[in-house]
């Protein structure tokens, strides 16, 4: 063997050296790759959580629009509905509150769903809106959907809390305008002129405002009507919505079924909680003690 033939022999990689080289770049791009797949997942959660956020603000922001126009029906002997808080057990009987284990905690947080109507005037016009989460069907999950109905100022304006009424009670959920999907927890707390939640559970007959027909509590929460010149002096809305991971991942299992129900419990850390205290200019004090 001639010296230049040696030398070139000399000059190859080895068997071990390329495995040990195809290894060592194996390990880079499985290390590029874990880096790129949790950049794309944090981009995904943010994006899911930015839609959250916009579609849950834009909801906020309509019902307390809404809630800024309550305005009494003037005294008007005609047992017109100026504003209402029902719990949706009043109309599904099966309702249960959804249940949610905090994140390294062994403290639950208890979701709750109200429905409500809100009565307002508009030049020569009764508005009546009311809102309400569907939480009987599986597909969309726990939809929010708005009631809007008018009439002229001559006619009685109970006609539109009885149409609002008949559509919840009867599922007609096609004649209203869906909103916002994954509300698992809608609550609407009144208060007086002296800043009280209006709850009768902590007041007593002496507190409480005039013409306000109240019914038993629903898991804690007030329900009631207000008539006459009777509305809050303030109001609270508390709104949860699910992120639409979790919302797609829990509509994707049986309705109701234990395993989406166990799923559902698991899920706090991607609930949105909102929170907003609206102050009702048309409040009419001399409805209060």
């Amino acid at each position: 063997m001639t010296g230049a033939s040696f030398a070139t022999l000399r000059s190859a990689f080895s068997l071990i050296e390329v495995m040990v080289v195809v290894a060592l770049m194996s390990l880079i791009v499985l290390a590029l790759m874990a880096v790129f797949n949790s950049t794309q997942r944090a981009f995904r959660s943010a994006v899911t959580q930015t839609d959250v956020l916009e579609g849950s603000r834009a909801a906020m922001d309509l019902i307390s629009s809404d809630l800024r126009g309550l305005t009494p029906s003037a005294g008007v002997s005609n047992g017109a509905v100026n504003f209402s808080v029902l719990g949706n057990a009043s109309y599904n009987t099966g309702y249960q509150p959804l249940v949610q284990n905090l994140p390294g905690s062994t403290v639950t947080r208890t979701n709750l769903l109200n429905y409500f109507f809100v009565l307002s005037r508009q030049n020569t016009k009764w508005l009546g809106v009311g809102y309400v989460v569907d939480n009987t069907n599986s597909s969309p999950l726990y939809p929010l959907y708005r009631f809007y109905g008018e009439t002229n100022s001559t006619a009685n304006p109970l006609v539109l809390f009885n149409n609002f009424s008949t559509i919840v009670n009867s599922a007609q959920w096609t004649n209203l305008s869906h909103l916002v999907d994954g509300v698992v927890h809608l609550t609407l707390h009144a208060y007086d002129t002296n800043g009280t939640w209006i709850n009768p559970a902590s007041l007593t007959y002496t507190n409480l405002p005039r013409d306000t027909l109240f019914f038993a509590n629903a898991h804690g929460e007030p329900q009631l009507y207000m008539f006459s010149n009777t509305v809050p002096a303030a109001v609270e809305l508390e709104i949860g919505v699910l992120e639409d991971r979790s919302l797609a991942r829990a509509e994707s299992l049986p309705f109701n079924s234990t395993a989406q129900l166990k799923y559902l419990k698991e899920q706090s850390g991607t609930v949105h909680v909102f929170r907003q205290r609206v102050n009702i200019p048309n409040v009419d004090t001399t409805a209060y003690p």
